[in-house]
C-alpha cells in the first residue's frame, strides 16, 4: 500500500513508520515538506502522490501553551484534518486521524468509562480544537478512522522518561493521584492503526489506548518498581500539585477512561498497560 504519514518526526509517527515500513510504500512528511494548514498545498500533494491511506500524526499537542497560542492551534488541529479529509475524498484515499480523550472534558463520574458516542464537552483549547478536527474529518469524507488515545509515551519526550530522570535524581516526588486513565505505548497504538487498515475494519471512531486504568501516581510507582528505583512517591490532588509547583496549567481531565470494546470487537489485540510499560522499559534499557 502507498501510505502518506504526516507529522513524521513525532513520537507516534515514528512508531507508525516502524510498524508499516516493511511491506508498504511510505511517504513521510513533516511541516517543512507539507503544511497541512495550507489547503492548496495539501490538495496538490495528495493528488500527485495518490496514497491509498493518509495517516495524520500532525497536531498541536502542547496542552498548556494551546490556551494562549491563538489561531495556530485551530489551524493545525482543525483546519489541517479538514484539508486532509477533503483531499482524501477527492482522491479516494482513506484518512486515519488521531484524536484525544480531551474531547470529553473528563467530568464523567470516575466509576464510569467513556464510550465513543458519549457527549463531548471539551474545556481546554486543545480539547476544543481536537473536537473540531474530528468534526472536520466527518464532514468532509466518509472513508475515515478516528482513533482517540490518551497518556501517550514512546520514542521522544514523555512522562515515563521524565519520571525516570526525576526518580534517579530525587529522593521524593509528589504525583497527581486523582486523574484516571490508561497509559498508552505508541508502539501499541501504531499496531492498532496497522491492524485496522490491514483488516479493513469498518470506518468510524475508535478508542485506542492500552487496556486497564490507573492514575499518574500509581503509574509512577509502577515505573519505579519495574526500573528498581527507590524514590518515594507521594499521592497529591491536582489542586495540591498546582499549589505546590506554583504552575498555571490547562484543566486536566479527572476521568480519561476510554472503553476499548468497539476496537476489541474487530479482533484487534489490546495489551494491558503494565505489559506495555515493561516492553518500553526494556527498549529503554531500564529493566
Amino acid at each position: 500500500m502507498k501510505i502518506l504519514i504526516t507529522g513524521a518526526k513525532g513520537m507516534l509517527a515514528k512508531a507508525v513508520i516502524n510498524r508499516l515500513k516493511n511491506e508498504n510504500e511510505l511517504i513521510c512528511t513533516d511541516v517543512a515538506d507539507l503544511d497541512i494548514t495550507d489547503s492548496e498545498a495539501v490538495e496538490k500533494f495528495v493528488s500527485e502522490k495518490k496514497p491509498e491511506y493518509i495517516i495524520n500524526c500532525a497536531a498541536y499537542t502542547a496542552v498548556d501553551k494551546a490556551e494562549t497560542a491563538g489561531e495556530i492551534v485551530e489551524k493545525i488541529n482543525s483546519d489541517g484534518p479538514g484539508n486532509l479529509a477533503k483531499a482524501a475524498k477527492e482522491n479516494n484515499s482513506t484518512l486515519v486521524h488521531i484524536s484525544t480523550d480531551y474531547v470529553f472534558g473528563g467530568a464523567l463520574d470516575i466509576n464510569e468509562i467513556y464510550k465513543e458516542d458519549d457527549e463531548k464537552n471539551p474545556v481546554t483549547a486543545y480539547g476544543i480544537t481536537k473536537l473540531h478536527g474530528e468534526e472536520q474529518v466527518q464532514k468532509n469524507t466518509d472513508k475515515y478512522y478516528i482513533f482517540r488515545t490518551a497518556w501517550l509515551y514512546g520514542d521522544g519526550n514523555n512522562f515515563v522518561r521524565t519520571m525516570l530522570n526525576l526518580g534517579e535524581s530525587k529522593d521524593e516526588l509528589n504525583v497527581v493521584a486523582d486523574q484516571h486513565g490508561s497509559p498508552t505505548y505508541a508502539v501499541d497504538l501504531a499496531n492498532y492503526i496497522g491492524e485496522a487498515i490491514e483488516k479493513k475494519i469498518p470506518y468510524g471512531i475508535y478508542h485506542a489506548t492500552n487496556e486497564g486504568f490507573t492514575t499518574w501516581y500509581e503509574f509512577t510507582k509502577t515505573i519505579f518498581e519495574y526500573a528498581n528505583i527507590t524514590c518515594k512517591v507521594n499521592p497529591v490532588t491536582t489542586e495540591e500539585y498546582i499549589e505546590m509547583m506554583k504552575v498555571t496549567q490547562a484543566i486536566r481531565p479527572k476521568n480519561s477512561k476510554l472503553s476499548k470494546q468497539k476496537l476489541k470487537a474487530q479482533g484487534i489485540n489490546i495489551p494491558e498497560w503494565r505489559d506495555a510499560l515493561k516492553r518500553y522499559l526494556k527498549e529503554e534499557g531500564k529493566i
